[in-house]
């Protein structure tokens, strides 16, 4: 089905979200990567065709890797799935190219499956 990374500097949270993505989307492969380099040394391996990452990170942070990942490849989905919710993240990670961008606050496990689902449909339908 999909090939999905978690770019999270977070253990348990990426650990948690890996979880929850192949318990819904059991025939998707689900990676991981703890900062950007680890990302985009898989990317260049074999792209993903969604990209969950967080902002705050060692190294590059999430806005600078979504901004460079979709140079490269725009056909990448990225979600931004952070802390940082405020409206200055929001618009500076849309106009790095982030396709959709979520709260860790607000957002539920089934938001998070809900999108991911809508994702898949669309390409399946192509």
């Amino acid at each position: 089905m999909l090939d999905i990374l978690i770019v999270d500097d977070n253990a348990r949270f990426r650990d948690m979200l890996k979880t929850l993505l192949q318990s819904a989307f059991p025939l998707s492969q689900v990676s991981t990567a703890a900062e950007g380099s680890a990302a985009l040394l898989r990317i260049a391996k074999m792209p993903p065709d969604v990209i969950i990452m967080d902002i705050r990170m060692p190294g590059k942070n999430g806005l600078v890797l979504t901004g460079e990942i979709k140079q490269r490849n725009e056909n990448i989905v990225i979600i931004v799935l952070t802390n940082l919710d405020t409206p200055e993240y929001r618009q500076a990670a849309l106009a790095k190219g982030a396709d959709f961008f979520l709260s860790k606050e607000s957002a539920k496990a089934e938001d998070i499956q809900e999108l991911v689902g809508t994702i898949i449909a669309k390409r399946q339908k192509r």
